[in-house]
């Protein structure tokens, strides 16, 4: 990165604003080195002028041919910026649209500019509109679609361009679905240089998040919507001018009735030192109209929410309500390990949240000191030192038998400890577990695993509470204050991986996503919740699958159920990772994983061929943190 004076004065406003640690942490993800540099890479992909050509000629054939209408509102726009502008819809391969400029300055060349260069092309598609006031970036752009005659909108600002395959993507997307009423596409950034434009800063997106959307705006550009849909949610709207266009997507988004995605990169934002995308700190009121547009999309949603600024400009946190108190069921599945198993139940005793029953499924389990813990839990045995760390007495054994019981922890939660007698199979242990449970909701939790969020249920309920939501997910940190889990994507490394594992604490990875909520296929059962109706609906976990796997393949099935998948960052714990399991070194061991492996790529091959919606195509399936295909 080439430090100029702008950079550095940049860098101390940004000081100012996060604070020593945040932004050490900040400017190491800016200065991470690409592992695949995105220039050469956007010059290797980018379209070539003989698909352009191909794409001429297909869009005639399009059984559906839309009228596309691109509005731009603009304002003193520098000349060179709206030349490049109009030459990048000119340049399309699709031919069926009609560009609207709107023009709120009252004076300026403009016009003049527009006119000279329709003349010059002989273009009639280019419509130039003077406004007779300024009404603001809303009321202008609303101009601009009472002035659009497309069955499509498309928004583009007067300073960006458009790549030159845009409207053919779009128009492609149209015909493959007809469901799709609002698309977006990737985008990156573009800067002058003496080399001419330089191309950075690329955002691939997911498939529709709308979790993710309440975290950030990621739509952004390329935006279309389809008229009707306009009509419908109305346009923008001046009170959340500087995030008027987060506001209309919110709304567009809430009633259409599909949102398509194109994983191309389709628009290029151009920064300068005055621009958004080069410098956040020049809007800071914008980042206070996105938080009341997300609280207004929580309340017309029936969702409530408190919405609050992230120190990252742009990005947001919904804490959801908890409705009521009901009863959480915390499984724990565990074999010997008593230490281990004592520092999950003393993290658990720390929350915020009171009414909850712990429920340890034994399995297993030899050592005479886990029994003689069972028995400290169940508030039959007292022995010294307990709670203290120190080793129990290991002349007080306890036959695996005489385990099973209830009692009351200190905080008046029940404990109960049932026997699971056979071998060990995750599934079915959980699934025993929950058939003892008497909660509304579920909590899977590993033996390894220590609570560091006091308010983790809480946060993990009123995101479960939400009735389009199957199951929440949390970040979990390897003992060294790195990433273990912080959700998983289908594909990486054949069947799915943790994404970022290795990521220091305190750093936040492509986009801020590993400290963002947000949608994934699926997330780790070593602390998840779901609520009982979705556990017994899609009929627990799948006890063919013992060891490897089973989490995602649960995840995969409350999905297709038609339920979200949420990660949450704001619970938080160490994964002290399968103490109890042991490692897979044996022949047993090998072939089960193989089976377990055949047994997900059978089930799930569609989207093992087709992709995780929740990752875009342009990444590596061989790294774990958003790194481009080569």
């Amino acid at each position: 990165m080439k430090i100029t004076p702008y950079k550095i004065k940049k860098g101390f406003r940004y000081l100012k604003h996060y604070g020593l640690k945040a932004f050490w942490n900040r400017l190491q993800d800016k200065m991470e080195p690409e592992e695949v540099p995105y220039g050469p890479w956007f010059n290797r992909h980018s379209v070539k002028e003989e698909e352009l050509t191909r794409q001429r000629k297909q869009s005639k054939k399009m059984a559906v041919q839309p009228l596309i209408s691109i509005v731009v509102p603009c304002y003193q726009t520098p000349k060179k910026y709206l030349l490049e502008m109009m030459d990048s819809v000119r340049g399309q391969s699709y031919e069926k649209w009609q560009l609207c400029l709107m023009d709120a300055a009252s004076f300026g060349e403009t016009e003049q500019i527009v006119r000279e260069y329709c003349s010059q092309h002989q273009e009639k598609r280019v419509q130039y509109f003077p406004l007779k006031e300024n009404l603001g970036i809303s009321g202008n752009t609303n101009a601009g679609f009472r002035e659009a005659a497309g069955e499509w909108i498309g928004l583009l600002d007067h300073d960006d361009l458009l790549a030159p395959n845009a409207l053919y993507e779009v128009a492609a997307l149209i015909n493959r679905d007809s469901d799709v009423e609002v698309i977006y596409s990737d985008e990156d950034q573009v800067e002058e240089t003496k080399q001419g434009l330089e191309h950075k800063n690329p955002h691939f997106k997911p498939d529709f998040s709308p979790d993710l959307l309440c975290s950030n705006n990621y739509i952004t550009h390329f935006l279309c919507v389809k008229r009707s849909l306009l009509n419908q949610v109305g346009g923008l709207r001046s009170e959340f001018d500087g995030a008027q266009d987060y506001d209309f997507i919110l709304r567009c988004t809430e009633d259409a009735q599909k949102t398509g995605h194109i994983p191309k990169i389709l628009y290029h934002w151009r920064i300068h030192s005055n621009s958004t995308a080069d410098n956040p700190l020049s809007k800071t009121y914008a980042y206070e109209a996105g938080r009341r547009a997300l609280e207004e999309h929580l309340k017309r949603t029936g969702r409530p929410g408190i919405v609050s600024q992230l120190p990252h400009f742009g990005f947001y946190r919904v804490k959801y309500q908890v409705k009521e108190e009901p009863l959480v069921s915390i499984l724990i599945p565990n074999k010997d390990q008593w230490a281990t198993l004592r520092r999950c139940i003393d993290s658990i005793q720390k929350s915020t949240y009171q009414n909850y029953e712990i429920i340890v499924i034994e399995n297993n389990s030899v050592e005479p000191e886990t029994f003689q813990y069972y028995q400290e839990l169940l508030g039959k045995q007292k022995t010294e030192g307990s709670g203290n760390g120190r080793e129990p007495d290991r002349a007080v054994a306890v036959n695996r038998s005489q385990a099973e019981g209830s009692g009351r922890l200190p905080g008046g939660q029940r404990v109960k400890i049932v026997v699971w007698d056979s071998g060990f199979n995750y599934s079915a242990i959980n699934n025993f577990g929950a058939s003892r449970a008497q909660g509304e909701y579920f909590i899977l939790l590993n033996n390894d695993i220590e609570i560091i969020t006091a308010d983790w249920i809480e946060e993990m309920l009123g995101n479960c509470q939400r009735p389009e939501v199957g199951v929440v997910g949390a970040r979990l940190y390897y003992p060294d204050e790195t990433v273990q889990h912080a959700g998983i994507v289908v594909g990486i490394d054949g069947i799915a991986a943790n994404m970022f594992p290795g990521l220091p604490r305190g750093r936040e990875g492509y986009f801020h996503k590993a400290a963002l909520q947000l949608n994934y296929s699926a997330v780790t059962a070593a602390c998840m919740m779901v609520s009982r109706e979705v556990f017994e609906q899609i009929h627990g976990m799948e006890e063919e699958l013992a060891v490897a796997f089973n989490d995602v393949d649960f995840c995969l099935r409350v999905r297709k159920a038609g339920w979200l998948v949420v990660y949450n960052p704001f619970v938080e714990a160490y994964h002290y990772e399968s103490k109890s399991r042991g490692k897979e070194d044996t022949k047993e061991k090998i072939e089960r994983f193989g089976e377990e492996i055949e047994f997900i790529r059978t089930r799930w091959i569609d989207i093992l061929k087709e992709g995780d919606p929740y990752y875009n195509p342009n990444f590596s399936l061989k790294k774990c943190n958003y790194v481009l295909k080569p």
